[in-house]
């Protein structure tokens, strides 16, 4: 289970940094740490501290347990929803979850 949340994060690190349009020099000024480090989180041969993992997931806007892989989407992409979006996921996820009780009550 380690070796998978660790290379779940590495490659969540390196997805969200090319996702949001990031060079490795930016994240790494961020953190504070130099460019090589954030390499070497991405390819999974250095793990970042504790400090560093939380100043990641807030440089991305996400949750730790998100980058770790205990939750499955980052929860602030639905708590910035606002509006119909937010109330069209919700509406989205009820259904889901009544058809899927319904498969299971099968």
């Amino acid at each position: 289970r380690d070796e998978y949340m660790n290379t779940n994060l590495s490659v969540k690190l390196r997805e969200l940094r090319l996702t949001n349009g990031y060079k490795q020099k930016e994240v790494a000024r961020y953190i504070g740490v130099n460019e090589s480090a954030i390499s070497a989180y991405e390819t999974n041969l250095r793990k970042p501290t504790y400090e560093n993992l939380i100043k990641l997931a807030e440089f991305y806007g996400v949750t730790i347990d998100f980058l770790l892989g205990v939750e499955k989407y980052p929860k602030d992409i639905i708590n910035n929803l606002t509006g119909w979006r937010r109330s069209f996921i919700n509406n989205v996820a009820e259904l889901l979850l009544y058809h899927v009780s319904e498969i299971d009550h099968k």
